[in-house]
């Protein structure tokens, strides 16, 4: 299980990666193709080229890491497509823990985030 916080900063690729890329490769995807440093704190999530598998890569401040998700059957639908040449887009915590499951996060019901009027 993934612990992620609400405020958690959620990048997205678009573009399938390959998986046979250990953490420097996909800490390199993250550094040149998406223009985000690793190191940061983000998390960054990427598929396959099948949509079967997901990773997450994120640096805690001691080190990477890296967790993989394959699905035994179907695929990580809908995924996060682009507009233009933009590479990545974000996530909120609560819809990348159901794109972690499986699940249509786009049809999902969620109440508006919290936030204080002045």
């Amino acid at each position: 299980m993934i612990h992620l916080p609400a405020n958690a900063n959620i990048l997205v690729m678009h573009a399938p990666i390959s998986f046979r890329n250990g953490i420097d490769g996909t800490a390199a995807v993250a550094r040149i193709v998406l223009k985000y440093e690793p190191m940061d704190g983000a998390y960054f999530v990427f598929r396959n080229k099948a949509g079967h598998s997901l990773r997450v890569l994120h640096f805690d401040g001691s080190g990477f890491w890296l967790a993989t998700k394959r699905l035994s059957k179907g695929r990580f639908n809908p995924w996060p497509k682009g507009e233009g040449t933009i590479p990545c887009s974000t996530l909120l915590a609560r819809e990348l823990q159901i794109l972690i499951w499986a699940g249509d996060w786009t049809r999902c019901g969620f109440p508006d985030a919290w936030r204080k009027i002045s």
